[in-house]
């Protein structure tokens, strides 16, 4: 279902309804929050029914959701879709291009809850140069010492998976992946990926190159 969903936000004509594009990204965090939750500890906890009770597995300490903004809020409600009781953290990061095409992350604002020994999920559509998910990691830190963080992609670059496989080492961080695309352009966009995420989610905004 991965691949299906993919093969719709990758295409050109299906990209041109922009509420099919963020809710095949919302149905993309479903299925990777059910394929994490696969990991989490869970609690026998007896149940009251209106006929008895039962013993169920239940979530022991719910996840704290992490975004950075704009792209990635379709992917985090998706995820809120199955943990819908989480925390969640909002991370303001964009990229400041120089005339030579290069470019800085600019980290601006977070909003988040203390993430100490909590598990945290940090989205992020694209994972093209790494830079912005290394970012954004580092600020979460500075909430906080998690148990345990997954950053979870839909498309990431070699380069981008090069990038932060160098940069964050540590065996308590796991890296979620749908596809991994060959190359980033001039402009380090992920080749072949799907173009502009926040733009195909929301409209076209300002260039700010």
């Amino acid at each position: 279902m991965i691949d299906q969903y993919l093969g719709e936000i990758r295409d050109i004509h299906i990209q041109k309804d922009p509420m099919r594009f963020r809710e095949n990204i919302q149905r993309l965090g479903e299925v990777f929050a059910i394929e994490i939750g696969k990991t989490l500890s869970f609690t026998p906890t007896e149940i009251t029914t209106p006929l008895g009770t039962i013993t169920v597995p239940q979530i022991s300490q719910q996840p704290v959701l992490a975004t950075i903004l704009r792209a990635g809020l379709p992917m985090h409600q998706g995820m809120l879709r199955i943990f819908d009781r989480a925390e969640n953290a909002f991370i303001s990061a964009f990229r400041k291009y120089r005339e030579d095409h290069s470019f800085d992350i600019e980290f601006e604002y977070m909003s988040s809850p203390s993430l100490d020994d909590k598990v945290v999920i940090l989205t992020d559509p694209m994972l093209a140069s790494g830079m912005s998910m290394e970012v954004s990691y580092l600020g979460l830190l500075a909430r906080g010492l998690p148990a345990h963080i997954h950053l979870v992609s839909i498309i990431g670059s070699k380069q981008g998976v090069a990038y932060i496989s160098e940069k964050i080492t540590s065996p308590d961080v796991t890296l979620w992946l749908g596809a991994v695309d060959e190359e980033l352009n001039a402009f380090s966009y992920i080749v072949p990926g799907l173009g502009d995420a926040g733009d195909l989610a929301y409209g076209a905004k300002v260039d700010s190159r």
